[in-house]
């Protein structure tokens, strides 16, 4: 199923998105967030439109796209997780998950503007594939129980300030956690409709010129590694995000001058079966 929040920021509506219509889920939930996957909320939603009693949401073309997931907890990030990544930033490959922070206020829509901070000269872009927790998940025996944690995945926008990352104390958390830094949708596919999410393409685009164009089988920590891993060092509760890690191709590895992101550019992304995001960028 594909799962989506549509509507003016703070007012989105949940809908289910299946062949071409739109279906209204108010009558099962106020919203798709930690509460709704906790209370078997996919399940739900599976019976009632296998039933046929889920109204249509007329006019849902013309309404704004928010973010699939409304107010995770956390925002969980894996850093140098694709090889040809850590290679074009002269990093060493990691020998365990590289594990950062993000605001979980960054979350916007997949359309909505993407805002270069104040005093930024080093804003940068990192298409990635996110899952979304579905269950509480802590001390996993091991990395083959993560399926059953998952509710699914997103197309997701890492957008980092290298500076403040990287230049600014050592501490990655302030390059990562600027307003509007991650763009996120258009939609929750569900783990079952993703049939192997260690073989999807994942491309970016700004200004029409093609900057990343990877795929997740050159992860070099693979997705159920990953939910294993952090369950041993924090819970993750339905409705958190992680953030997976991003494909070769981002401004920090270009020659110089290396073409960061500035006022007016368009960036343009998309995973496999995930859908297609678009943002302009602007000065905060």
């Amino acid at each position: 199923m594909r799962l989506a929040r549509l509507g003016d920021s703070g007012n989105e509506i949940p809908v289910l998105q299946d062949d071409g219509a739109t279906f209204d889920l108010r009558s099962l939930t106020t919203d798709i967030d930690g509460a709704f996957l906790a209370a078997s909320g996919i399940e739900r939603v599976r019976e009632a439109h296998s039933a046929g009693s889920l109204p249509m949401l007329e006019r849902a073309g013309a309404l704004r796209i928010g973010s699939p997931v409304a107010r995770p907890t956390k925002i969980v990030c894996i850093g140098l997780n694709y090889r040809d990544h850590a290679e074009e930033t002269h990093a060493e490959l990691p020998v365990e998950p590289v594990v950062f922070m993000k605001d979980p206020s960054t979350l916007i829509g997949p359309n909505d503007d993407v805002l270069v901070p104040r005093r930024s000269v080093k804003t940068d872009w990192e298409v990635e594939l996110a899952v979304v927790v579905g269950s509480t998940a802590r001390y996993l025996d091991s990395p083959d129980e993560a399926p059953a944690f998952i509710a699914g995945y997103a197309l997701s926008h890492d957008v980092s300030e290298r500076e403040f990352q990287l230049e600014r104390g050592g501490q990655w958390d302030k390059g990562k956690s600027c307003e509007t830094f991650n763009p996120f949708g258009p939609v929750l596919v569900t783990a079952d409709e993703v049939a192997d999410p260690q073989a999807l393409g994942l491309r970016l685009w700004v200004n029409g010129t093609q900057r990343q164009d990877g795929t997740t089988a050159n992860m070099i920590f693979g997705i159920n590694h990953i939910v294993w891993y952090l369950s041993q060092f924090m819970v993750l509760l339905p409705g958190d995000i992680i953030n997976t890690g991003t494909p070769a191709g981002v401004a920090l590895g270009q020659p110089d001058p290396k073409p960061y992101l500035r006022a007016g550019d368009i960036v343009t992304l998309e995973i496999d079966g995930l859908g297609r995001a678009r943002q302009e960028v602007k000065q905060a």
